[in-house]
């Protein structure tokens, strides 16, 4: 019988719905002999501390069933803890980004199915790039300046309308104002140095769900990639958003992409960011780097 395996459910992820999808979760565990023991984030910060303690406690194998930002929690209590705990992930939020750039796709039934049957079967984890940023990681992406602003809002929207909340909240975004801030960014063979409306740092493809901000982003090949637009107007972000839904975007004159290792940003006044869709608290200076081959992933 299959060795047991600790399962960590954020029943807030897309808008409650994820905790109406955990009894099915739990059958299709049960249909591969896995046991299983669930638990519950309460707040924010809490998977965190669950995967920190659990992998120090020396946990072979966690699950985590939740969207991107639980998935965020769950990479920095993993790296806190420095076990090599391997990580399986059951995609129940809104825009499971991380989901779809790891290949096991953003529906939830096919994913725990599939993890239920590697899990019986002991297949080896393989390993992925992550991201840090300042004392944080990141396993999607960092956005700094308008996606960030896009994430905090999509935050507030409480409907259950899955990543229809990115829409809203580039929606509410727009009738805010577009603000370009000042940015300096210095990298081994690269810089730019002028006001910009977002910078993206990916390390993979999807944003939102269902944006495609860097298509040639790979979890697995070493390296981040910045988008950075220039500064434009309203208009134009409503020209682009179809674009970006395919990555047409890179080809605009006010988008410039770049693969790098490491990189910082320097601003002139604390700027919003966001990893993984979690919003974090203002910053003038962003350190960033690729972790490669930092997340064993079942």
């Amino acid at each position: 019988m299959p060795s047991p395996v600790h399962m960590i459910l954020n029943p807030a992820a897309r808008r409650g719905l994820a905790a109406r999808r955990i009894r099915d979760v739990l059958a299709l565990f049960e249909q591969e002999d896995i046991e299983v023991t669930l638990l519950e984030s309460r707040r924010p910060g809490d998977v965190e501390k669950q995967v920190e303690t659990l992998a120090g406690e020396g946990a072979e194998r966690l699950v985590i069933a939740g969207g991107d930002g639980t998935v965020n929690e769950a990479v920095n209590g993993l790296m806190r803890a420095g076990s090599g705990t391997a990580l399986g992930l059951i995609p129940v939020g809104s825009g499971n980004d991380f989901a779809k750039a790891a290949g096991i796709g953003q529906q939830w039934e096919p994913a725990a199915a599939a993890l239920a049957r590697q899990l019986a079967a002991g297949v080896a984890p393989r390993t992925l790039d992550l991201g840090r940023c300042n004392e944080r990681y990141f396993a999607n992406g960092l956005g700094i300046g308008f996606d960030a602003v896009i994430s905090q809002l999509a935050q507030e929207v409480r409907l259950p309308i899955g990543d229809l909340v990115y829409v809203v909240g580039l929606v509410r975004a727009l009738l805010r104002g577009i603000v370009t801030p000042a940015l300096r960014i210095r990298a081994e063979g690269y810089a730019y140095e002028g006001r910009a409306t977002l910078a993206n740092v990916a390390n993979g493809p999807w944003l939102g769900g269902q944006f495609l901000i860097a298509p040639d982003a790979d979890t697995g090949d070493g390296q981040l990639n910045l988008v950075l637009a220039k500064p434009v107007s309203r208009r134009r972000v409503l020209q682009l958003v179809p674009r970006l839904r395919k990555g047409l975007h890179l080809e605009a004159e006010e988008v410039h992409h770049q693969p790098l290792g490491k990189l910082v940003i320097d601003c002139d006044e604390p700027l919003p960011s966001h990893l993984d869709g979690d919003v974090q608290p203002h910053a003038k200076r962003f350190d960033i780097e690729c972790v490669p081959g930092a997340l064993r992933f079942i």
